[in-house]
């Protein structure tokens, strides 16, 4: 089954057959989480970097946010199954678009956010996809971990 992630939400699976997918990352951060021996995966779609710009939006829906949507996803794909010492993390978006946000840096701010959140959580980040002036596709199966983006008509592994 094919799983759509919005912006400002995330998708955590341990079923096999599934795909997670979420569109158009610009200066939004597609994360993923995979735990390879429970077979769990996830994606978070994070908009902004940190929670205190807007507290009650943040109260409402943390995954908008990388400073604490990405603990909350955390503990989401660890209520699943999945087990911190085994998580491999992949990260797509941070790009710089073109549009009135990008004079705020949102991406590359969004991607230090979530360099300290894994650093906090003793996690690294195994691959990545991120900055520069693209929109991406970013996708996850299930079962094998395996990730992909797919972006102007083409198509690479993360």
């Amino acid at each position: 089954m094919k799983h759509v992630v919005g912006v400002s939400d995330m998708k955590v699976s341990r079923s096999p057959g599934d795909i997670i997918v979420t569109h158009a990352l610009g200066s939004c951060l597609g994360i993923v989480l995979y735990d390879p021996v429970a077979k769990v995966g996830g994606i978070l779609h994070a908009m902004l970097p940190q929670a205190s710009v807007n507290p009650a939006k943040a109260e409402a829906n943390p995954f908008a946010f990388v400073d604490v949507g990405t603990p909350a996803y955390i503990q989401t794909a660890l209520a699943a199954g999945a087990q911190k010492g085994r998580l491999v993390v992949k990260v797509a978006g941070g790009a710089a678009m073109s549009t009135g946000a990008d004079m705020f840096a949102v991406g590359k701010r969004n991607f230090l956010m979530l360099r300290k959140v894994l650093w906090k959580e003793g996690l690294m980040i195994k691959n990545q996809d991120v900055g520069g002036t693209i929109s991406r596709t970013l996708y996850l199966e299930v079962e094998t971990g395996q990730t992909w983006i797919v972006s102007r008509g083409e198509k690479w592994s993360l």
